[in-house]
Order: C-alpha cells, then sequence, then structure tokens
C-alpha cells in the first residue's frame, strides 16, 4: 500500500504556466440571475486574461455583472490538470483595446469580434490529478 496522494496543488506560478501554454477554455458568467458557461480562446497578458467578442448575451452579461469565473482542463494519458480563476472582467477600450495586437488572441471562427475584455484574475488554483480510473479495465477488448 502506498501513501502517493494523487492530487497535486499546484502554486499559483505552475497555474499561469499552464494557462500560458493553453488557448482555450470556458467563461463563467451572471446572465439575468442565472450562470452561464461559455467557451472562448483566449490569452494570458501578466495577471489577466483577454479575449475578444462582440455584441450578444456574453457582453451584456460580463458587463451586466463584472463577477466571473473561467476554466481550463486536460487530460493527457494518465494525467488531468485543471486551473481555475475567479476575478472581475472590464471592457477595454481606446489605446487599452490596441493589447489585442501583440497578444495571440483571435477569433477561431469568421465572426467579426471587435470588443475586448480583459479579466483582472482576483483567485487563481490548480490541481493535477494522477488518474486511475479503474473502470477502463473493465471495458471489453476488440
Amino acid at each position: 500500500m502506498t501513501d502517493h496522494d494523487p492530487v497535486h496543488v499546484l502554486h499559483p506560478e505552475e497555474s499561469w504556466g499552464f494557462l500560458r501554454s493553453h488557448e482555450f477554455g470556458r467563461l463563467a458568467f451572471h446572465l439575468v440571475g442565472e450562470v452561464h458557461i461559455t467557451p472562448i480562446n483566449y490569452a494570458v497578458d501578466g495577471d489577466r486574461l483577454v479575449f475578444m467578442t462582440a455584441e450578444g448575451s456574453k457582453l451584456f452579461g460580463v458587463t451586466a455583472n463584472t463577477d466571473v469565473a473561467f476554466e481550463v482542463d486536460e487530460i493527457v494519458g494518465e494525467r488531468a490538470t485543471s486551473v481555475i480563476c475567479r476575478g472581475r472582467a472590464r471592457t477595454l477600450e481606446g489605446q487599452a483595446a490596441y493589447v489585442v495586437e501583440r497578444l495571440p488572441v483571435r477569433p477561431w471562427v469568421d465572426t467579426p469580434k471587435s470588443v475586448v475584455i480583459a479579466i483582472e484574475v482576483d483567485e487563481i488554483s490548480g490541481r493535477r490529478f494522477d488518474l486511475t480510473r479503474p473502470w477502463l479495465r473493465d471495458l471489453p477488448t476488440g
């Protein structure tokens, strides 16, 4: 029997490094008394996340209630990683919006997205899990 802990807490810098190595995650925001979640592509800029959007429910939600959460997950082999951020969204306007010119954040689909949003991260937490997934041994082969 081993005392190996399968859950590893990531240091904040490890969590930021994980976010920098990815570009796709999920944004949770409030909209008319409900919590919504949507996939977005993003880039890290210092201690904030930046993404682009267009007029619509996501923009309305993050401007009406700036309290948001963001998550990126990855499963590779027998290891899973999850990083969650909580913070405040704000629209970048004027000169501040030009930050996207130096960041690798562009729309993945050919739709116009001209509004730049930054999530000022107040809290970041990350975990890495060593997976055992015992049910995989019970799957039929062939």
